[in-house]
Order: C-alpha cells, then structure tokens, then sequence
C-alpha cells in the first residue's frame, strides 16, 4: 500500500487483508440489497462513523464501502422483483420486471439484471478514463445552466407520455414530489442511527410502499419458468452497454437518477420492452458506481451515498484498490444473483402474500424511525401519498424522482 495502493496487490498478509475487507463489504452489500428498505448507503454512513475505531488500515475501509455498494448494485434487484407483485388488473402500472414475474419469467429477469450490470461494469472500466476527461470538459458547464437542464428533463419525460390522462398525472406527481423534496430535503432529523438520513423515507414511500399496497389486493409471486434468457444473452449487451453510458450521467449530473438514465438508455439503442429496460436500468445502477468514483477523484465530487460516506470518514483515495475491491464485488454479485434469488422467490411463495406485504410495510416504517425518528415515518407517509399518483393516472413513476430535481432547479 506505499506505492498508490499496489502493495496490496503483491504482498500476501496484505492481500490477505484486503480480500478480507472486500468479503465484509460483499456481505454488507448482500444484506443491504435482500432487504427491502435498507439501503447501503445508510451501511456505509454507519461505517463512516465507525472507522476510527475499526481496527486495520483506513484505506481497507474505503475498499469495503465500495465493494458494499456494487454488490447492492446488484442484489437490489432480487426484492424488487419478489416483493410488490401486483393483481393481474394492475398490469398496465406495474414496473417492467413485475410483468415478466406475472408472466413466469422472474428467474429469466433475474439473469438478465446481472447480465446487464456485468456488461456495465466491464464496459465503465473500458471508458471510464475518457469518459470522466471528456466530463470534466462538461460538467462544468451543466452545473452553470443546472436549472435550465432540470427543467428540459422534465419536460421531455412528460411529453413522453402517451396520453392526456398520464400527462396530468406527471404533472402532479412532479409537482407534489418536488414540493415535498424541497421541504424535506433540508430537514435534519434526529434517529436512533447516526444519519439523520431522510432519503431512505422519502424513497421507500415514493416507490417503495405504493408498490406494497397495490400488491396487497394480488395473489402472490406465481410458479416461475425456467431460467432462459429468451433472447440469448447477447440481446442483453446492447441494453448493458447504453445502460453503462447513461450511468456516467448518473455519476457527473446531480440530480439524474437511474430510472431516468434507463429510459433514454433504452431509447438510445432503439430496443423495446421489459427486458431491455430491466437491463439498462442494472447497467446504469451497477455501471455509476465505477463512473462515481472516477468523479470522485477528477472533479472532486461525491454523487452517491457511498461515497459522501467514504468523503465524510475522510478515508484514503487509493485508486487501484478501489479498483480490484469493485472488480471483485462485481464478480460476486453477479454469481450471487441468480443463486440467491432464485432461493428467495421460492421463499416468498411459501408465505402468505398479504402478510408478507404488511410485514414489509411495517419494516419500512421501523427502518425510516431508526434513521429519521418519527420524522421520517411521517415523511414515508406523506411520501407514500404522493406515491400512489402516478398509478392513479397511468403515469410512470420516474416523474416522483422531481423529489430531487426540482430543489437542484430552483435557486
């Protein structure tokens, strides 16, 4: 570790430590994703706040905060897919993957997901270098014309619609999202976590319990079909690629979400449906993580919750470290994707939908009063509200993501 981090690479007791850390934050990642509501990054804010007193080497801490977010990157997926499966009659508002689960499908989207997020990351260490050149060049001039941006976004998401009815209903879901990240967002809440996080309420309740509540009314994960890729794995890459590239924009614009990214990733390559879309959305997720850290160190910028962790422990920037511990978490969340979620959606169709789904409910409220303190149950409720507009008028949801552009438009 003297010379830029690559001693790790050679002496044993030292890589010996270093996979260590990776391993610890495999796990953490691991955990964070399988469970709904916990996002790694209220984990590495945690870490942040432990790593004076963790013993080893500062820079060993770091490795595992970034190994914990792209295994996150990946296994997010897996509840995402298993849990909030609507009724049938909800179809036409369900989230892309949620209609190849109603289908059967969910072990095929589960493999598309890590394909999608394997060909981000190999695609994001390629470019990452002329990629970041070419944004320091740019990114400047986006931050000087922030809100013009912001709001040419917004607009074009909006004219995406394909009716009268889900135009309006973006339009309120903007308007009610963005009113409440504006009165939110400032907020610092006291939790029984030292966070004070009041993104996690706001985005469970956002997206996370509209989506539990219309599943309540369902009738659970259906009996899945084989694992098959029905296109071939390489109808994958081309989604994993443009998704790959729109995570740069994640990592160099505040503000620019997934979702948001995902959809012009799909545009770009002119592909069409649920599997293109659950592939680009992985590759931007998992591909911003590598991306991020690139802004990190050109421009100085922390754009994800990892990394204003890793900024705020004041943790050593040791690039090839980061590197390889981001590589090998890669690796392993894109094994432990189809092992472990083809496990949980047989678990959770042993259980009782209905209870499971209010089980999830409560841990979100629980998870939000550990962060946040009653503050962040009340934000999950008003969240939740707001929510459940885009459903109501056939509208997507990536309007809600207004919860942060509209506070980075407005002066």
């Amino acid at each position: 570790m003297d010379v830029a981090g690559v001693r790790v690479l050679v002496a044993p007791g030292a890589s010996a430590a270093a996979l260590a850390a990776v391993a610890a934050g495999v796990f953490l990642g691991t955990c964070s994703g399988l469970v709904p509501g916990l996002h790694v990054n209220s984990l590495a804010l945690l870490l942040a706040a432990a790593a004076p007193s963790i013993p080893g080497p500062p820079q060993l801490v770091g490795a595992a905060m970034l190994a914990a977010g792209v295994t996150h990157s990946f296994l997010d997926v897996v509840p995402t897919l298993a849990l909030g499966v609507p009724d049938p009659a909800m179809a036409v508002s369900a989230l892309p993957g949620h209609r190849l689960v109603m289908g059967g499908r969910g072990r095929e989207a589960l493999r598309i997901s890590a394909l999608g997020s394997g060909v981000a990351v190999a695609v994001a260490f390629v470019l990452g270098v002329p990629v970041t050149a070419a944004a320091t060049v740019v990114a400047p001039l986006v931050y000087q014309h922030l809100p013009v941006v912001v709001t040419a976004l917004v607009v074009v998401l909006l004219a995406r619609e394909p009716t009268r009815r889900s135009r309006i209903g973006g339009c309120l879901a903007v308007a009610a999202s963005g009113a409440l990240g504006v009165v939110a967002l400032p907020m610092q809440p006291d939790g029984l976590a030292p966070t004070g996080d009041v993104l996690a309420p706001l985005f469970a309740g956002l997206f996370g319990t509209p989506v539990l509540l219309e599943a309540y009314r369902g009738a659970g994960v259906p009996e899945q079909d084989d694992a098959t890729v029905a296109d071939g794995p390489r109808s994958v890459a081309g989604p994993g690629l443009a998704g790959s590239l729109a995570g740069a924009a994640v990592a160099y614009v505040p503000g620019m979400s997934g979702a948001i990214a995902a959809v012009f990733a799909v545009e770009a390559t002119r592909a069409d449906g649920d599997r293109a879309f659950i592939a680009a959305l992985s590759g931007v997720n998992t591909a911003n993580t590598v991306f991020a850290l690139y802004a990190l160190f050109a421009l100085g910028n922390a754009h994800t919750g990892v990394l204003v962790a890793f900024e705020r422990a004041a943790l050593p920037k040791t690039l090839p470290l980061l590197l390889a511990a981001i590589a090998l978490a890669a690796c392993a969340g894109a094994v432990l994707v189809p092992v472990l979620g083809d496990r949980y959606f047989r678990v959770v169709r042993r259980l009782n939908h209905r209870r499971l789904t209010a089980g999830v409910c409560a841990l979100l409220a629980v998870l939000a009063w550990v962060f946040a303190g009653w503050v962040g149950v009340a934000l999950l409720a008003v969240a939740t509200l707001v929510g459940l507009i885009p459903p109501r008028f056939g509208a997507r949801r990536v309007h809600l993501m207004a919860v942060l552009l509209v506070p980075l438009a407005l002066p």
